[in-house]
């Protein structure tokens, strides 16, 4: 299969290395010619120190230059990393290998404070190269200063062979295909949730019958792509039939435990995309040396692709065949997939909105969920009230929309587990071909002057929403604590409804999610009838891979380091390492809500 559009990355590497190494021993050569100087036998030397001088060159004039525009615009420089290795090479493998090993972006919390600021440039081969956890400057990027970034050049070269012209890799005039559908009441479909979240319990209240482990990472992932299949493009993967995944007999992989089966295949590649192209944003713009000859993800966007593009064709076949027999299709019955087949015939673009909407609607939820249970396995007393509200507000029955507006500390729960463990713990935009500004730093690091921060034009900016939703300095010294009732005390939540944009999972500004309320409310409803049919959930470390339990080590740490139960890792989307491996006790008959 030809994928000419990810061909760009070979030509950008190709124009970069003509520039940095081709194009100044070519230049020393024509200077020596026209000069009538036969350099001789130490031309190699010479041809060496022309490409270092040219470096250093390049370098000192991007840095004369910033320092004159940032004057000009009355700013200062982002304040640079400074390693003790040329490029900044040390602390880019220190933080490589925190990313890699370590708790879950330790390594940037500990530049930041070691830097005693919340914006920094790592400058990692000499290259700009912002990265954030300031909550003026996130809502700078994604709202108030929006129209100075963009999701530029370097991640869509990044994810084009897996993401394409889909909206989480193009800019908003993407959005326009999707953005309709979403913004109907089909959101709010219960006889969806309530059909597959019936299925999921049959297969909990099973294990919970043997006290058996189940893996609910993985069953929650099932879950959420089998109801979002049937949303989207209204065809069942049925993922929920599959065999589930044993610690004992199971393949191990990243998260969890996979099966060996056409399920399994899908998860694979689904997730050694996410993996690939997280390392390749972790190297930087000199990736695309590591694949010169191999882009690493085609085998694996096939394989999804093979699991995709049947349901893209066959849908614009009983389009055209509908349109043959002048029948219209009734909008309100439309599924996602008609809806972009009456929107263009464009099968690449079909297929890459799908893929985007799809990892979207399997993996934020699924993630959710996830952490909602490691959290009540914690916190059996939260479990306690959270059961006994939703008895009081729905009984025995399935909820509605009006009851789910009704549960407040269900909100409060879902809200913060969110803050701690947002889905896209971190995201990136590039700044536009103009250099722009940031708001003056946070006041609550100490630093040499409150004048704005310049913004390099074409760079990347990296900012954390967990490092965010985590900083003290916003949400108060138990900002590392699991605590819902932060959101409904209204002395507390007064901090949020001040500053919204220190709160957001879902994103913020022209680019918030379109997707958010269907992922509340499927959350919502599958988290009641969780309540209603189980009353206990423990861990089973017993059954978590040994390389997945948090190290000795961690217990010595900060935070939520010294806590933690399990690892969390993110690869585009947050993740348990291992899977999230528990119990789950039934409610006994006499205790039916």
């Amino acid at each position: 299969m030809a994928y000419e559009k990810n061909a760009n990355f070979r030509l950008r590497i190709a124009r970069d290395i003509l520039r940095i190494l081709i194009a100044p021993p070519l230049a020393l050569s024509l200077v020596a010619h026209i000069a009538c100087i036969r350099m001789g036998w130490w031309s190699p030397l010479a041809y060496v120190l022309s490409i270092v001088f040219a470096a250093i060159a390049r370098v000192q004039y991007t840095d004369m230059a910033q320092q004159r525009e940032a004057k000009q615009l009355g700013a200062r420089l982002i304040p640079r990393v400074v390693g003790k290795w040329p490029g900044n090479i040390d602390v880019m493998l220190k933080l490589q290998k925190s990313l890699s090993s370590g708790y879950i972006y330790q390594g940037y919390l500990e530049l930041f404070e070691e830097y005693q600021c919340t914006t920094l440039n790592t400058r990692f081969l000499w290259m700009d190269n912002i990265i954030s956890m300031d909550q003026e400057h996130c809502k700078y990027v994604l709202a108030t200063g929006f129209n100075n970034f963009w999701r530029g050049t370097a991640q869509r070269e990044r994810l084009e062979t897996f993401l394409g012209d889909g909206i989480f890799n193009r800019d908003d005039e993407h959005r326009t295909l999707a953005r309709p559908f979403f913004a109907r009441d089909r959101v709010s479909d219960f006889e969806l949730f309530e059909r597959y979240t019936t299925r999921t319990f049959t297969i909990l209240s099973e294990k919970a019958a043997l006290n058996e482990p189940i893996d609910v990472q993985d069953l929650y992932a099932r879950f959420t792509i089998d109801a979002a299949s049937e949303f989207l493009f209204g065809k069942n993967l049925d993922t929920l039939s599959g065999s589930l995944p044993r610690p004992s007999s199971s393949s191990p992989f990243e998260r969890g435990s996979v099966t060996d089966d056409a399920w399994g295949t899908f998860t694979r590649a689904f997730e050694t995309l996410q993996r690939i192209n997280t390392l390749r944003a972790r190297t930087g713009l000199i990736w695309p040396l590591f694949e010169l000859f191999d882009d690493k993800t085609v085998p694996y966007v096939d394989t999804v692709r093979q699991w995709i593009d049947p349901l893209v064709k066959r849908t614009l076949e009983e389009k055209a065949a509908a349109k043959r027999a002048g029948v219209e299709r009734n909008v309100e019955e439309k599924t996602f997939l008609q809806h972009l087949a009456d929107s263009t015939e464009d099968v690449g673009k079909i297929r890459d909105q799908l893929l985007n909407i799809l990892l979207a609607a399997r993996d934020t939820t699924a993630c959710l969920l996830t952490y909602v249970t490691y959290f009540l396995a914690l916190h059996p007393d939260v479990a306690k009230k959270l059961r006994q509200e939703v008895a009081h507000i729905c009984g025995d029955q399935p909820p509605t929309y009006e009851k789910i507006k009704k549960l407040k500390y269900m909100k409060a729960v879902i809200d913060e587990t969110l803050r701690l463990f947002p889905p896209v713990p971190l995201n990136q935009r590039q700044s536009r071909p103009v250099p722009c500004t940031l708001p003056a730093p946070d006041p609550t690091f100490p630093v040499d002057s409150q004048r704005p921060l310049y913004m390099p034009k074409s760079t990347t900016f990296f900012y954390s929403t967990l490092l965010v939703q985590r900083n003290k300095a916003l949400w108060g010294p138990d900002a590392d604590e699991f605590d819902p009732e932060r959101w409904i005390d209204p002395r507390r939540l007064s901090r949020y409804t001040s500053n919204p944009t220190m709160f957001t999972p879902f994103s913020a500004g022209p680019r918030i999610c379109i997707g958010q309320n269907y992922a509340y409310n499927e959350a919502s409803y599958f988290l009641v009838r969780l309540m209603q049919h189980f009353s206990s959930f423990t861990l089973a470390p017993d059954a978590q891979p040994p390389s997945s339990l948090p190290p000795a080590e961690w217990k010595a740490g900060r935070g939520r380091m010294a806590i933690e139960r399990i690892r969390p890792e993110a690869a585009m989307t947050l993740f348990v390492k291992g899977g999230l491996w528990v119990r789950l006790g039934r409610v006994a008959s006499s205790e039916e809500a």
